[in-house]
């Protein structure tokens, strides 16, 4: 067993170690996650989320390693008389690497090296691993024989031990180090620190301080960067240097064109006031935040290369080949869509982007925000299905009116008498018109709203909770928006097209 740990190890450091050349995206370890990702059905990617939020890529990964190393144990195990039988596992684990690093979108031959290459390594080190170990166990020496020198056996076994904890170490130090000269290597820390982003051509006001009632505990109207939260499929991030990104706008139009970053940064930047959520957000749930977007106008490019009659989506495809698919027509309609080449005031953090994505107030960013855009698509619904949409999410992806209690806290102990109640709602590009709230299923009370800032952002709301009784309570909340549809109180899961339901919250009165 410890032989074929200590096999998995050196083939893990083989695999990181010609990923520094090959890029970090071929690491076997990293290409079977993606490709388990991909695999994996639909309610246990939303069981994962629910359960794990943001950390679970860290779950997976985890998962992975350990995964690996019980099948290597077990496979040295197995191979005590057969040796054989180890190096032909490690073998097919190459092959099932190599497999799913070429799945990849855009993988070329060199892509299936790493797995190769831990595939050869830990079938030979599990081989010359078993061949020192003993075939049978020492026998016992008897009292007469207290003076004797050790038997051989004895020492080949710890011989063994030793050659097989030092592989073992040699392995792991091959794994970390391979990954931190990958990490180097493709660090494109300091382009981005390089970029200089031109100021929008029209700037918009700041936001007027009444958007936001001053209730202690309320998120703030504007998330920070490094809070914003981060959903999506890619167990490392593209790495992106912008002097060698470019854009294709393709499909259905009569000029496809193609943009470099500095193409894209001499376009005249907008700046977008948006809430952003993703269609994987409980009822009351964190995905969701607020920031100034900075980006080219996407619908003056389209327009600048002709969509054609017939035409009725737009698909987005990342770096790492997810694919993003948008009603175009909802694109072309007026509101503020933006190619985003900067967030808060400065570049896209690596994480939500750069050096460029998609913005398009109205949707969840299953359908709207491309994440390390490298293309655009003119398309139909009917000629493609984009990665959501083949499992199962809904085609239109468009927001629900949502609202949820931030003050009192969940299970918060409050004084009687009179307590505030307040929160936040959205109904992006709809913006929203009233919010009620109500205690122990009585009847619905409005509150009172912020400024309104407009439709493609959040807005926040209060409400003074009268005579507050000893007691548990449960507060309920609904939003209604400029459409004048109420928001549903029929709970639904996230999928297949967003969670609906009034948000709640028990707390105790003292």
């Amino acid at each position: 067993m410890a032989a074929g740990a200590a096999a998995a190890s050196v083939a893990l450091g083989a695999g990181e170690l010609v990923a520094a050349l090959t890029g970090p995206g071929t690491s076997p370890v990293l290409a079977v996650g993606s490709a388990a990702v991909d695999l994996t059905p639909t309610p246990l990617k939303e069981y994962a989320v629910r359960t794990f939020g943001t950390n679970d890529k860290a779950v997976l990964l985890g998962g992975l390693y350990v995964t690996t190393a019980l099948f290597a144990a077990l496979a040295g195990l197995l191979s005590a008389r057969r040796p054989a039988f180890g190096a032909a596992v490690f073998a097919t684990a190459g092959l099932l690497g190599a497999w799913a690093a070429l799945a990849r979108p855009g993988a070329g031959a060199s892509a299936a090296a790493p797995a190769v290459a831990a595939g050869l390594l830990g079938a030979a080190t599990v081989l010359v691993l078993l061949r020192r170990v003993p075939a049978t166990a020492p026998t016992t020496r008897s009292p007469d024989a207290a003076d004797a020198a050790p038997g051989p056996r004895t020492t080949t076994r710890r011989a063994v031990l030793a050659a097989t904890g030092g592989t073992f170490a040699a392995g792991t130090l091959a794994a970390v180090g391979g990954r931190a000269w990958s990490d180097r290597r493709f660090d494109i820390g300091a382009a981005r620190d390089t970029v200089r982003i031109p100021p929008a051509a029209k700037p918009l006001p700041p936001l007027p301080a009444p958007v936001r009632p001053t209730v202690p505990g309320l998120s703030p109207l504007t998330t920070r960067t490094e809070d914003f939260y981060r959903v999506d499929t890619a167990l490392t991030l593209p790495r992106i240097d912008p002097r060698h990104w470019a854009l294709r706008i393709r499909g259905m139009v009569d000029h496809p064109l193609l943009l470099t970053f500095d193409d894209l940064l001499r376009e005249p930047l907008e700046e977008l006031d948006h809430t952003l959520s993703c269609v994987s957000n409980e009822v009351g749930g964190p995905y969701v935040g607020t920031t100034r977007w900075l980006g080219a106008a996407l619908p003056a490019l389209l327009r600048r290369a002709g969509v054609r009659a017939g035409a009725d989506q737009l698909v987005g495809r990342s770096q790492d080949g997810m694919t993003i698919g948008t009603p175009l027509e909802s694109v072309l309609d007026g509101r503020r869509a933006l190619l985003a080449v900067a967030m808060d005031g400065a570049a896209l953090p690596v994480a939500h982007g750069f050096p460029c994505r998609s913005v398009v107030p109205g949707f969840y960013g299953y359908a709207s925000a491309t994440k390390w855009l490298v293309e655009l698509e003119v398309t139909t619904f009917a000629a493609y299905d984009p990665y959501w949409v083949r499992r199962g999410w809904d085609r239109t992806g468009a927001v629900r009116t949502t609202s949820r209690i931030e003050v009192p806290a969940p299970f918060a102990r409050v004084p009687a008498g009179d307590v505030t109640v307040a929160g936040t709602a959205w109904a992006t590009h709809r913006g929203i018109t009233a919010v009620e709230v109500r205690v122990d299923g009585g009847p619905w009370q409005q509150t009172v709203l912020a400024t309104d800032a407009g439709p493609d952002l959040w807005r926040q709301w209060s409400h003074r909770w009268t005579g507050a009784t000893p007691g548990a309570h449960r507060i309920e909340v609904r939003a209604t928006d400029a459409t004048g549809a109420v928001q549903t109180g029929d709970r639904a899961a996230p999928f297949p097209s967003g969670a609906t339901g009034w948000h709640s919250t028990v707390v105790t009165v003292t």
